[in-house]
């Protein structure tokens, strides 16, 4: 029986961008078996994702599409920022802007667009860093530079949101079997590098990271604004 500081009405409602495959796929599936109504926001979504977390395709980085998205929405309970992307050709500065633009322009403008429902809903918001938020990143720069500035970003909503009692907090997944990951998962011997220095000694799941996120939009993490929660088995001291 899940407990009552994690259950939430259907009339609390979540907003996930990337909601349709991977990570944000797994956190709506947790948040609706909690009690909660899913919005899943983005232009990709599994064959079969649950009719229960409810897709609205639309480019996160298309401000009118976005609004439209979610324009019949009342309060906002959680917004979680999963839709993120990775190019092949990120040293090259247009492709270099377009990755900042969605990861991390893309993130500002959806908790903008969502504050006024955020503060009525007294919501909080998930943002996504990454490993890549500490590391550097040899054919990644791009992706690498948006997960940094995730971090800076996501306190400074804590501070400029707090009055209207939002939480903004982010997880930092480091390596977690996704389809992101896949080229990684699929060279043998990359895949057994990276898994021997992870000290818990596997891969992380999707459901991991979704866990952790339950914790951060629940009534549990009152107190707890401003903060980055690394979920990575502890790649990132090991």
């Amino acid at each position: 029986m899940t407990s009552s500081s994690t259950t939430h009405t259907p009339a609390h409602t979540a907003v996930i961008t990337g909601g349709g495959t991977g990570i944000g796929r797994a956190v709506g599936t947790l948040l609706v078996d909690r009690g909660w109504s899913v919005r899943a926001l983005g232009l990709d979504a599994d064959p079969d994702l649950p009719a229960s977390i409810e897709f609205a395709r639309c480019d996160v980085s298309d401000a009118e599409a976005l609004a439209a998205a979610v324009d019949d929405l009342g309060p906002v309970g959680a917004l979680v920022t999963c839709a993120a992307v990775l190019r092949d050709d990120e040293w090259v500065p247009a492709s270099f802007d377009r990755v900042l633009e969605i990861n991390v322009t893309g993130v500002l403008a959806v908790a903008e667009l969502l504050r006024g429902r955020l503060a009525e809903g007294g919501g909080s918001i998930v943002n996504f860093a990454s490993m890549w938020s500490y590391f550097g990143s040899l054919g990644s720069p791009a992706y690498a530079a948006s997960k940094g500035a995730i971090v800076s970003l996501t306190r400074s909503q804590a501070v400029a949101y707090a009055t209207e009692g939002i939480r903004s907090n982010a997880v930092a997944p480091g390596w977690i079997r996704t389809p992101m990951s896949r080229r990684a998962q699929d060279d043998a011997e990359r895949f057994e590098r990276i898994s021997s220095r992870i000290p818990l000694g596997r891969w992380g799941e999707a459901e991991d990271v979704a866990r952790a996120i339950g914790f951060l939009v629940s009534p549990d993490a009152a107190y707890i604004t401003g903060t980055v929660l690394n979920v990575d088995g502890g790649y990132s001291v090991g």
